[in-house]
């Protein structure tokens, strides 16, 4: 089996402007992360057509074998292939595995490691875990100790004596810098499943330990495949809006040897589950395939490349020859659209208050010198040129207004990160078009630095909502007015301020997560409104959502002729 080494100038690689966001490389190849000063060798597979923001699979091998001549002889590359996953397998040492806890941080260091984006992108924070034989207790250590960062974890073999090392061991958030990687390292719930002999000994406290941290019933449920399914008690005390309950314990027994169709079954429930990032800390959720969920691509041919878009039309707008409002939902940085539609939620929030959502894909973007031309970025640049996205989504708009009864009095922008810029941007760009907008955890973009706007006219509200956590709003030590925000964010929010000729001392209200501060114009309606989510990175979370449609874009219409209105009335200028 050939091992190759990753190209020193990933920038010399062509894209397929047909398909823009697949890896540009695929094959095996050897990798490296640092553990506790010493390099440790993995191997990550990329299979071919591969597209970025996939979920990663993670595998602890069997000791005693080796790594390579595993990997040929298993199902594990034929299964990366069929089910579209980046798939990464550890290597034990010459000593087998070490189960005193310094393999389990091997695993944590090459989660991070494959987070880095500097070969391919996966899609953060979505890693599953596999770990087997001995590399099963390896996989437990290190999972206990960082369950927050993992989606799922399946371990095939009994467990020895140290399994629960970690057990009253939290990692705990660790800082990254100026990075989207966040590590927050704490006890939450986690789908496991778990194949072993028999349920006693070690593996029964292993198994009492997932029952206890995922709140499960004891009643015992099975399937095909497991012999004890365990779900979450059904007492569920806070909305499911941002986390939903869905961690089960199963637990197969008599288990001899893993193969490729039990794996099948373990992944197709493990790998049902998607972590994203929120207050406090990583949430868990079913996640939301935008086929299954009857959302449609759609693509458009624009500066030569193929541009795409998931739309969501409601059961209730199909059947309905009403004019409905249209939200365009834009993702962040290196994120894609189908990813965007289940991390936001969006969908959901249009199939109950009855509006169109669109997720358009962003174009490209080369990070550094030397890196990835095709990181996906809301106005980049492709060859030293910028990519007018601005372009891409209004045509867009315009093809789903000639497809579907548009109230385009209210069509909104929103979105996250690089997608909250794209957002703001469009406003300037295209004051006409929208009626208010949403930036999350993002208004400028720092890199290109662009002019403040001098006018916006038809004037569009903004609605700005960040964690305080967030590294790239927020300034601790230098930030600006109430909520310390970066000198850029503060130049642009005052900017809107002097242009819309509001009150510079703002209403302030707490809900919940978040320290409101609005600010209004003379006629009292909030032009702007700014967020602050308390225990927050760089993210967003679904409930953002339904804030964002329900307690500020939707209460704007614009009229043809551009007058805005709030609540019905007309703004004055």
């Amino acid at each position: 089996m050939e091992v190759q080494r990753f190209p020193q100038d990933m920038s010399a690689l062509p894209i397929d402007k047909s398909a823009p966001r697949s890896c540009l490389i695929r094959g095996l190849f050897a990798e490296e992360t640092d553990v506790n000063g010493a390099k440790r060798p993995f191997y990550t597979y990329i299979t071919q057509d591969l597209p970025y923001n996939q979920r990663c699979v993670v595998v602890v091998p069997p000791d005693g074998v080796d790594t390579l001549a595993y990997l040929e002889n298993s199902f594990w590359l034929d299964f990366a292939d069929r089910n579209k996953v980046f798939l990464h397998v550890l290597v034990p040492d010459e000593n087998g595995w070490d189960t005193t806890g310094a393999d389990a941080e091997y695993l944590n260091k090459v989660y991070m490691q494959i987070q880095a984006r500097r070969y391919y992108i996966t899609m953060q924070d979505n890693i599953y875990a596999v770990g087997i034989g001995r590399g099963a207790t390896v996989a437990q250590q290190a999972v206990m100790k960082m369950t927050s960062e993992w989606s799922g974890l399946a371990t095939f073999g009994d467990l020895d004596d140290n399994a629960l090392l970690n057990a009253g061991t939290s990692g705990g958030s660790q800082a990254t810098g100026a990075t989207e990687l966040s590590v927050s390292g704490d006890k939450v719930q986690l789908p496991v499943w778990m194949a072993w002999t028999e349920n006693t000994g070690n593996n029964a406290a292993v198994c009492a330990y997932w029952k206890q941290q995922n709140h499960s019933a004891e009643e015992a449920y099975s399937s095909q495949w497991a012999d004890e399914i365990y779900f979450p008690t059904t007492v569920c005390k806070k909305s499911q809006i941002n986390e939903e309950q869905v961690a089960q314990v199963r637990v197969t027994n008599h288990f001899t040897a893993l193969t490729a169709d039990l794996f099948d079954a373990v992944w197709a429930y493990v790998g049902s589950a998607c972590r994203h990032r929120c207050f406090g800390t990583k949430a868990l959720r079913t996640y939301a395939d935008p086929i299954a969920y009857g959302a449609e691509l759609h693509t458009l041919e624009h500066e030569g490349f193929t541009r795409t878009w998931y739309e969501y039309v409601p059961e209730s707008v199909k059947n309905s020859d009403a004019p409905v409002p249209l939200v365009v939902c834009m993702h962040g940085r290196g994120g894609s659209a189908e990813s965007f539609l289940d991390m936001s939620g969006m969908n959901r929030v249009a199939e109950e208050r009855g509006f169109i959502a669109i997720f358009p894909e962003a174009g490209l973007y080369q990070i550094r010198p030397g890196a990835l031309r095709n990181l996906l970025l809301w106005n980049g640049q492709y060859m030293d040129k910028r990519v007018d996205d601005t372009g891409f989504v209004l045509k867009a708009i315009e093809d789903v207004k000639a497809r579907r009864n548009i109230d385009v009095t209210r069509i909104y922008a929103c979105g996250q990160s690089s997608g909250g810029m794209m957002s703001s941007d469009l406003a300037v760009a295209a004051p006409q078009v929208f009626a208010a907008v949403s930036p999350w955890s993002a208004i400028v973009n720092p890199d290109f630095r662009p002019p403040l706007p001098e006018s916006m006219d038809p004037a569009v509200p903004y609605m700005f909502l960040f964690g305080d956590k967030d590294w790239l709003c927020v300034d601790r030590e230098h930030g600006e007015l109430e909520y310390h925000v970066s000198k850029m964010i503060a130049d642009f929010l005052r900017n809107l301020m002097k242009l819309y000729k509001l009150d510079e001392t703002p209403r302030r209200y707490q809900c919940g997560e978040i320290s409101w501060y609005v600010y209004r114009n003379e006629q009292k309606v909030p032009m702007l409104t700014v967020g602050v989510v308390s225990g927050m990175t760089h993210a967003n979370y679904p409930r953002e959502s339904w804030i964002a449609y329900d307690q500020f874009l939707c209460m704007f219409s614009k009229d043809e002729d551009g007058t805005l209105r709030y609540m019905g009335e007309p703004v004055q200028a």
